[in-house]
């Protein structure tokens, strides 16, 4: 093996230079192929074998140095450690075996958590952010950098900023809801944990997908997005411009899809003028994969990868993914006709090696391989996806069945979701990733031929030591636990139906455990390109529920799913429906926590929940003349609010506000307004409730929404105990885009709302926004909010 030294003397290699020194240096050193090379990426089994680094497999792929190893950990069956070993192993090779010795950034997707054979499997997004507890989004976040760290990894493919209104779409799942200010504080808190409070330390977030992917036409996925100006700025761009300038976020994600004829990765207006133009971005951005030739081959608005290539570069997508393709000779020969030019090359070079510097790669390229494997889902992990799991459940509905029988009666349990612990899985988790590696294998190709999984790549699709809901039903029930699983998530098989009834009509109360199986194969109901055109349970599930209950015991719906499903007989006619979202490798403890009443459910809906398709899209904040039929109101067969609101969730304790004002009735802009609340647990147990906070300006010179959320607080309380909550809401939040397109913060009237729901709230009063010319008023993204005791 020929090993080559950088040249260490030089700036670049000092680590006591200024970044831009650095930066610049190496610039002046790299030759146009070098320069290339760091646009570029390669899946890591390129240059794996039999699980092991293969250097002469590697050489033609590195010998000029790599921007990005695609997946170390989740396009392998790596354990851990020799995760970390692999890594280690193609780090040493680009230091030693390159000219100037650059390491690369390895990436993965974190989307639940790092997708890798061994790690904690947390609850899907839509889960997280049922929690309304942005803090715990960054406890997860903070988790997922220290196991990647651990393993080699440097920059996480998440959060998911998509504001989504359409529960058709199958990436539903991976979002925060549908509002954008819910959405962008937990995408603030997720890239301040990612991040770290120094990048030495620190992993890269990247926040996808810029900008609408959930709001495609139809709820299909990489369909076009039809957003006006205004919308897209006040909804869809909102969490990202917070993620940006509220939280620092270091790198961005195109979208598939287009925008108005444009596709995302060629939109200069939304890369180039927008996010580093107006925000101040500095990050890279870098493409959804196989996206910069899908200009070409998807969206036919390049005539060739070499226009493709010129087209994403020249808009500002700096690093393709996941594997270097019309980046290579394409945008060679792009550079040979000067449809790029040199300089645009050397500022998006510069981005993705002010990435390394910052991150310490030149310093520190190597992680300690054994620790490794205790940093992976160790238990201080688990904990934490514990505790998000409990406070992610939803209970929708109750008719005093939950909290389940005491020490008398029978249980009968029931429901394809029941005992398999693969369904309590998100799209982007590690076994339902592997899935589509195996199905890639199989046809010989992934969207469409371009990617080719090689034979010797061990997969393991295993879900060893994720429990399941009978597992945690039948430790805490024993003999009282009768299971028949009636069906599966989509065979038409009815055969099971016979013994499911019989379980049921011989129990005190049945317990359905139905919904989706998440994943990007065919077999998938929820997930990546897994759209649906109904909200009903998939397969035969809905028979086999209507057979249940016509057994005449009470029927208790625990929903995994992806997105809002069931009937409208799910929904009438069980005695209680619990919402688990897909709540991960603790999320069966956390199910029969709930149903046991050893936790008291506290989840929050952060999207509207349809009572069907017809409905799409129905959401909180839609305009005083939306939500409606002028002038009858409803539709013909179907009321027009949806079946649960925006921010609904029960509990085994009951709360009320006993009291909310405003402290101002005039407020300078640019000042804040405090409002003070008095909140009373008035049940017979302790639990906690989501204190919600909304506007409404009737006043303003463009319409607004009928209702903005502008803050929220989770609080606890024992029985009885009161509590005070204080928001200080800053008026450069109250902002809106004007007719000339400029955010505004207007003079007139706003009034304050509080209350556990989009409609379950009360007027806490009135203010007057006073404007001096001479003083702007700023966007502001949050206020504080302050909790005591009475």
């Amino acid at each position: 093996m020929t090993t080559v030294e950088p040249e260490i003397e030089a700036t670049y290699a000092d680590a006591t230079a200024p970044v831009d020194q650095r930066v610049s240096d190496l610039l002046t050193r790299m030759t146009r192929e070098e320069k290339l090379a760091q646009l570029g990426s390669t899946w890591a089994f390129t240059v794996l074998e039999g699980g092991r680094f293969a250097a002469e497999r590697a050489r033609p792929i590195l010998r000029h140095g790599l921007g990005h190893v695609t997946r170390v950990a989740g396009a392998t069956s790596l354990k851990a450690a020799q995760v970390a070993r692999a890594a280690n192993a193609i780090q040493r090779f680009l230091v030693s075996e390159t000219r100037l010795g650059i390491p690369a950034i390895v990436h993965e997707e974190v989307c639940s958590g790092v997708m890798a054979r061994e790690a904690t499997i947390f609850p899907q997004a839509i889960g997280v952010a049922s929690t309304w507890a942005p803090e715990l989004n960054r406890q997860l976040a903070d988790t997922v950098r220290a196991q990647m760290r651990a393993m080699g990894s440097h920059q996480g493919l998440s959060p998911v900023l998509d504001v989504v209104r359409d529960p058709r779409w199958g990436r539903t799942e991976e979002t925060y809801g549908e509002d954008p200010y819910l959405v962008s504080r937990m995408g603030v808190a997720f890239v301040r944990g990612l991040q770290g409070t120094d990048l030495t330390d620190g992993v890269l977030a990247t926040a996808k997908h810029f900008v609408g992917y959930g709001a495609s036409e139809g709820g299909l996925n990489w369909a076009p997005a039809h957003l006006p100006p205004r919308l897209l700025r006040e909804v869809y761009l909102y969490p990202f411009e917070a993620a940006v300038r509220d939280g620092g976020l270091q790198s961005v994600m195109a979208g598939y899809h287009e925008l108005d004829g444009v596709p995302c990765h060629a939109n200069q207006e939304l890369l180039a003028d927008v996010l580093r133009g107006q925000w101040g971005f500095t990050g890279s951005v870098v493409s959804d994969y196989f996206a910069v030739n899908d200009l070409h081959s998807y969206h036919h608005f390049a005539q060739d990868k070499q226009q493709a290539a010129t087209v994403g570069l020249g808009a500002g997508v700096d690093v393709e993914l996941p594997a270097t393709d019309a980046y290579a000779d394409a945008l060679t020969r792009a550079l040979d006709a000067g449809e790029v030019s040199e300089a645009q090359l050397d500022e998006a070079v510069g981005r993705i090696l002010r990435h390394k510097v910052e991150l310490g790669l030149f310093e520190n390229p190597y992680v300690d391989e054994e620790a490794a494997a205790a940093t992976a889902n160790a238990e201080r992990h688990r904990d934490v996806a514990l505790e998000i799991a409990r406070r992610s459940l939803v209970l929708l509905k109750n008719d005093g069945v939950l909290p389940l029988l005491g020490e008398a009666g029978t249980v009968a349990l029931i429901g394809p979701n029941a005992d398999d612990a693969r369904h309590l899985l998100g799209d982007y988790s590690f076994a339902a990733h592997i899935e589509a590696l195996a199905a890639a294998r199989k046809r010989r190709g992934l969207l469409g031929e371009m990617m080719t999984i090689p034979d010797d790549l061990e997969i393991d699709e295993s879900t060893d030591g994720v429990p399941t809901v009978r597992d945690e039903l039948a430790a805490r029930l024993g003999d009282r636990l009768r299971f028949a699983p009636g069906c599966d998530v989509l065979d038409p098989s009815t055969e099971g139906f016979a013994e499911a009834v019989a379980v049921a009509a011989a129990a005190d109360v049945a317990v359905l455990v139905v919904g989706d199986r998440s994943g990007v194969t065919r077999e998938a109901t929820t997930g990546e390109s897994r759209d649906r055109s109904s909200l009903d349970l998939p397969g035969v599930q809905e028979e086999l529920l209507r057979a249940v209950v016509a057994t005449g015991t009470p029927v208790v719906a625990v929903l995994v799913a992806g997105r809002p499903v069931g009937s409208d007989f799910l929904h009438e006619e069980c005695a209680a429906v619990l919402m688990a979202w897909l709540p991960g490798e603790t999320g069966a403890q956390a199910i029969a926590e709930v149903l046991l009443g050893a936790v008291n459910p506290s989840g929050r809906l952060p999207i509207s929940y349809p009572r069907g398709v017809g409905q799409i899209p129905v959401f909180y904040g839609h305009k005083v003349s939306g939500g409606r039929s002028h002038w009858h109101g409803d539709y013909v067969d179907s009321p027009v609010a949806p079946r649960y609101a925006f921010g609904h969730g029960l509990g085994y304790t009951s709360f009320v506000i006993e009291d909310a004002t405003v402290e101002s009735a005039e407020v300078r802009a640019g000042d804040s307004v405090g409002v003070e609340i008095t909140v009373t647990n008035t049940g017979h147990r302790a639990g906690e409730q989501v204190v919600q906070l909304y506007v409404r300006d009737p006043q303003a010179t463009i319409t607004r929404p009928v209702l903005e959320l502008k803050a929220f607080v989770r609080v606890e309380a024992a029985a009885g105990q009161r509590l005070a909550v204080r928001f200080a809401l800053p008026t450069g939040q109250l902002g809106f885009y004007d007719r000339s397109m400029a955010y505004a913060v207007e003079a007139g009237q706003i009034e304050v709302y509080v209350g556990f729901s989009a409609v379950d709230h009360t007027h806490a009063g009135t203010f007057v926004i006073s404007v001096d010319r001479d003083r702007p008023t700023p966007k502001v993204f949050t206020g504080i909010v302050e909790v005591r005791q009475l």
